[in-house]
């Protein structure tokens, strides 16, 4: 007797949009599309929720039209993921992707705000943006007050690895000229 192991179904994205569209999701349920899986996501707490407030007050003065921003919105990377970071910082695009998701080669800047996530946005999520060659990826880890930056994308990793405080200041890979204050965000 051959021996039948379980095989995952993977799902792609025009299936993820498909299954969308035709309500199979009660509207209320938070989850993602992740290497061809479908994840539950976690709720936002008030701490989690109040840092995003603040991060995104922080980076739509400081870069104003020189980038999109945007809050918990999915990003399509290849054919089987679409995350939806906590926030992202994007190309100008004239439409402000009103007829499309933003894909890798759009990110600027991805930021996971991560609590009970810390393990799943250093490890799975971290390899997903790395992969996708998505150029800056910051972790705003809750649990030790730290900003993990995360930058030069190569074979699914990051080659560049820091951990900030909120002493430190920081100005993005794709936009240099910004400095934000670390414990502005934290």
């Amino acid at each position: 007797m051959v021996a039948v192991f379980p095989q995952k179904h993977l799902t792609d994205i025009a299936e993820w949009h498909r299954m969308g569209e035709a309500g199979i999701f009660p509207p209320e349920t938070r989850m993602e599309l992740i290497e061809g899986e479908i994840l539950h996501m976690a709720p936002i707490g008030f701490n989690h929720a109040g840092h995003l407030r603040r991060i995104s007050t922080v980076f739509t003065f400081l870069v104003g039209d020189n980038a999109v921003v945007s809050i918990q919105s999915p990003v399509q990377l290849g054919d089987l993921s679409e995350p939806e970071p906590d926030f992202a910082l994007l190309r100008p695009e004239p439409n402000f992707y009103s007829s499309r998701h933003p894909t890798a080669i759009d990110t600027l800047l991805l930021i996971e705000i991560s609590d009970s996530t810390l393990r799943f946005d250093r490890q799975q999520k971290l390899r997903l943006y790395a992969s996708h060659n998505i150029p800056e990826y910051w972790i705003v880890n809750l649990i030790d007050n730290c900003l993990e930056v995360y930058r030069q994308p190569q074979d699914g990793d990051y080659l560049k690895k820091s951990v900030l405080t909120t002493a430190d200041n920081i100005a993005l890979v794709a936009l240099p000229e910004l400095q934000v204050s670390v414990a502005s965000i934290l």
